[in-house]
């Protein structure tokens, strides 16, 4: 776990377990994980079903994806790197009653340990925050069984994602704290579905993520430019 080989970014890693206390705060820096939280889940459920399904979300952080899918009846593991993330997942269940098995491992090593043994693989907002994401695929892919579903969410490479997701949402909107994203680490759909193609997944569909600032309300629409989730079949 803790070898060099390890797929994370200490810097990034740090980041945001100083901000971790206020994971499950809808009011703090993670007010637009909150807000997008049920289009993204209502979107994977469409796919997958996730009722009885064994369900995977890799990058978990403070769980608010892993708890929403484990209500719909999944059973749910949740894994990230970061101790203090998943210590505030951990007490939360405790606060919601929700079961979700909560890990510190690496998705490189898990793929190893539990091959081909998740019905849905969830991946978001990871990609664009590790030094190789194409090993991450590559680990999301192995993990799904055959036919199963594997999701990712990031951000696209453009003039426009850099003024919105970067200057519109870390300087001007406040969104996010400054600095949360690099625009160099940020992942052209084309790429993502290289990466995907060469760890035998099928891309399925793609769809982006928009916000408005004036009505303040986040949509699911075909414009991919900024934020997207990429569907996958294994």
């Amino acid at each position: 776990m803790e070898s060099n080989n390890v797929n994370v970014d200490p810097l990034e890693l740090d980041k945001f377990s100083q901000l971790a206390h206020r994971w499950w705060d809808p009011n703090s820096e993670f007010k637009p994980l909150h807000e997008i939280n049920p289009l993204r889940l209502n979107y994977i459920d469409r796919f997958a079903q996730l009722a009885g399904k064994t369900v995977l979300d890799v990058g978990c952080g403070g769980g608010i994806l892993s708890e929403s899918m484990a209500e719909r009846g999944a059973e749910v593991t949740g894994i990230d790197l970061g101790d203090k993330a998943l210590k505030v997942a951990k007490l939360h269940l405790l606060e919601s009653g929700k079961q979700v098995n909560y890990r510190k491992i690496a998705v490189e090593e898990l793929a190893v340990e539990q091959p081909h043994h998740y019905d849905v693989v969830t991946c978001m907002e990871m990609l664009e925050h590790v030094p190789n994401p194409a090993s991450t695929v590559r680990a999301c892919a192995q993990l799904a069984k055959p036919g199963g579903w594997v999701f990712f969410s990031t951000i696209n490479r453009n003039p426009k994602s850099y003024l919105f997701a970067v200057i519109g949402a870390e300087y001007v909107l406040n969104l996010l704290p400054r600095g949360t994203h690099d625009y160099a680490k940020f992942i052209k759909p084309s790429e993502l579905a290289r990466m995907a193609r060469a760890a035998g997944l099928d891309v399925e569909e793609i769809i982006g993520m928009t916000y408005n600032p004036i009505t303040k309300v986040y949509a699911l629409e075909a414009d991919s430019d900024v934020n997207y989730i990429m569907v996958f079949r294994a």
